[in-house]
């Protein structure tokens, strides 16, 4: 299925990482339009979560990448979205007595003999499973932005601040990137406490809609509230709207995950701040009249 959308460029594009230009936010010519969120890079393309789904991302013009973090048995970070390495990984022929496959099961060093390309296609064999130092990199590489994923913070005791220590080690807490180029999210509101307790600038949203009378209850540690299109209303978007976050501006919302023109028109009607998307190009093509 996934090679029907795999372009005869991809292995090229792979190969020029380095040339690929900076990426810039686009603008319409007479409004501004909702932020586009590679989610899990441009995981309709690539395979998800890894460097390859970021450089295809770059590659489209999106600024914005999405991604999750998870922790090995040995306490390095990566990036993958299941807590099981099943679904996107060669876990089960290369370690076939290991089942259930926990990412907290395995060390980072037998991550990483993974085959995390091929399931999707395989033009991607041999992708790997990144750390988070790596994708960081990547992300900086092609001066995107990040919408990081917190993901299972209850499996993880600690995690918030194992992450805010790589981003900072990674220079992402300095007030450039932390004003304009990052955002940590959860579904989790416990770890986004934790996020915003230990490092306060860093803009967090909290995954999910919670009712309309408790959003001043988040107000005081989340940024953002994300919810999923599928739980959005016009209303519920303008009640997010009038609550003040933590940093003194209104809160905003980032919606996924929008895959079509029609709905992504759809929201961006609603007046959200930001649409997490598989196809980025898509919804581009839906929301900016002019291509930048």
């Amino acid at each position: 299925m996934h090679a029907r959308v795999v372009t005869a460029t991809a292995a090229a594009a792979l190969g020029c990482v380095a040339l690929l230009p900076p990426v810039h936010e686009v603008r319409a010519d007479t409004a501004v339009r909702p932020s586009v969120i590679a989610h899990r890079g441009a995981s309709a393309y690539a395979p998800e979560n890894t460097l390859a789904a970021v450089d295809k991302a770059a590659s489209l013009g999106v600024p914005w990448v999405e991604n999750d973090v998870q922790r090995t048995r040995d306490g390095e970070l990566v990036v993958i979205h299941d807590d099981t390495l099943r679904r996107t990984t060669d876990v089960e022929r290369v370690f076939p007595d290991r089942a259930p496959w926990k990412v907290k099961d395995f060390t980072a060093a037998e991550i990483a003999r993974l085959d995390a390309g091929s399931w999707f296609d395989a033009a991607y064999a041999g992708a790997r499973v990144p750390t988070l130092k790596a994708y960081l990199d990547r992300v900086e590489r092609h001066h995107q932005k990040l919408l990081l994923e917190v993901k299972n913070p209850e499996l993880y005791p600690g995690v918030e601040q194992q992450i805010l220590k790589v981003l900072g080690n990674e220079g992402w807490l300095d007030r450039r990137h932390v004003t304009d180029r990052l955002i940590v999210q959860s579904f989790s509101a416990a770890g986004l406490r934790t996020v915003h307790r230990l490092k306060p600038g860093v803009r967090t949203g909290l995954l999910g809609a919670p009712a309309v009378r408790s959003l001043s209850r988040y107000a005081g540690y989340a940024d953002l509230i994300n919810p999923s299109h599928t739980a959005l209303t016009p209303a519920y978007v303008d009640a997010v709207h009038a609550v003040t976050g933590p940093h003194g501006a209104p809160m905003r919302v980032f919606v996924w995950t929008v895959d079509d023109a029609a709905t992504a028109r759809t929201v961006a009607g609603y007046g959200v701040d930001g649409v997490i998307t598989d196809k980025a190009d898509v919804v581009r093509r839906a929301l900016y009249r002019r291509q930048g």
